[in-house]
C-alpha cells in the first residue's frame, strides 16, 4: 500500500520539485497540494493522507497554525515540516504542535523519501542541527507517574526512532500494547506528541543524541 502524501507550500516550483522527486519512489503517492496552511488542514479534511510535507511560511494560515490543527483534528495524519527556517523558537513550536519531524530544504531527495517513508511507520524525523538546537534547549518535564519497567524500554526505542511494529517485535508484545504503552507515556511525560517523548529521552540521558537517527 503506498503511502499517501499532501505537500503543503506556497511556492508552486517547490511543490512540482517535490512532485518530481517523489515520483521515482512507487511507494509515495502525492494525493494533494496546497498554497497555504487553511488549504492544507481543508485538504486533509477531504484526502485524509498519511503525511503532509508542511512549509512554515505561507500566506493566510501558516505552516505552525496549519500542524497544530492537523494533529488535533486529524492524528491519522502525520505532520513532516520541510522548510528553510532554522529558528530555535520556531523549531520548538512546531514540535509541541505534534509534527513528527523537523527538516530543512536542503535534505537530498533519497533522504527525503526515507524519511517520509519512516514518519509513516511513526519514527521521528530531525535534521541534526534541528536535533542539536532542540537538545540544547530542552528543559526537564517533571513526571505525574514514574514510568513502569516496559515503558521504559518502549521509550528507549522510541527515541531510537523506531515504529510501533518495530518496537512490537523487539519487545515481543502486540502493536495495540505498544500503542497503549505510547499513551501512557506520552501521559506521564506531559508530552503531546512521540517527538516530544523522543526528545525527552535524549535529554534524560536514556538514549545518547549520537544514536539517534537523523537526515
Amino acid at each position: 500500500m503506498s503511502i499517501r502524501i499532501l505537500v503543503a507550500d506556497d511556492h508552486g516550483i517547490v511543490r512540482e520539485g517535490l512532485r518530481m522527486y517523489l515520483q521515482w519512489d512507487k511507494d509515495l503517492e502525492i494525493v494533494g497540494e496546497a498554497a497555504d496552511g487553511q488549504e492544507a488542514v481543508d485538504q486533509v479534511s477531504h484526502l485524509h493522507p498519511d503525511i503532509v510535507l508542511m512549509d512554515i511560511l505561507m500566506p493566510k494560515m501558516d505552516g505552525l497554525q496549519a500542524t497544530a490543527v492537523i494533529r488535533k483534528q486529524f492524528p491519522e495524519t502525520e505532520v513532516l515540516v520541510l522548510t528553510s527556517v532554522l529558528d530555535d523558537a520556531v523549531i520548538r513550536q512546531v514540535i509541541d504542535s505534534g509534527a513528527i519531524g523537523y527538516l530543512l530544504k536542503d535534505t537530498g531527495s533519497d533522504e527525503l523519501c526515507r524519511a517520509i517513508h519512516a514518519a509513516a511507520g511513526g519514527q521521528v524525523q530531525l535534521s541534526r542541527e534541528v536535533a542539536r538546537r532542540l537538545m540544547s534547549r530542552q528543559e526537564d518535564r517533571p513526571l505525574t507517574q514514574p514510568l513502569t519497567e516496559r515503558e521504559m524500554d518502549v521509550l528507549r526505542h522510541l527515541a531510537l526512532g523506531r515504529s510501533n511494529k518495530e518496537i512490537s517485535l523487539a519487545l515481543s508484545i502486540t502493536e495495540k500494547t505498544v500503542k497503549a504503552h505510547v499513551g501512557n507515556i506520552l501521559e506521564k511525560l506531559g508530552v503531546s506528541s512521540r517527538t516530544q517523548a523522543a526528545l525527552t529521552a535524549v535529554q534524560s540521558g536514556l538514549v545518547p543524541l549520537e544514536e539517534q537517527p537523523h537526515e
